[in-house]
């Protein structure tokens, strides 16, 4: 038996949504998803997506390894330095 790639689809369910928005935004919408070469539905559900993803979980120690590295003096007072800074 053979398949034909060309003549499988995979079809997904698609739900109709009401949304009631501000007029102008709709227009700013329609005029950003055609910059976009996309519709207002794929931009909409796109969005949808992003923001329904689960976060990925990173490691607290991963996060501080990305911050700069301030550049101080061993020997600096710190509360000095704060106080010079601060304004106090």
């Amino acid at each position: 038996m053979r398949i034909f790639l060309f003549y499988a689809y995979i079809c997904l369910m698609k739900e109709r949504l009401n949304l009631t928005i501000d007029a102008e935004l709709v227009e700013s919408m329609k005029a950003y998803a055609a910059s976009k070469q996309m519709s207002v539905s794929e931009l909409v559900e796109s969005y949808f997506r992003s923001v329904t993803r689960p976060m990925p979980r990173t490691n607290i120690l991963d996060m501080l390894d990305g911050l700069e590295r301030p550049a101080l003096d061993v020997k600096a007072d710190l509360k000095v330095l704060f106080y010079k800074e601060n304004g106090v």
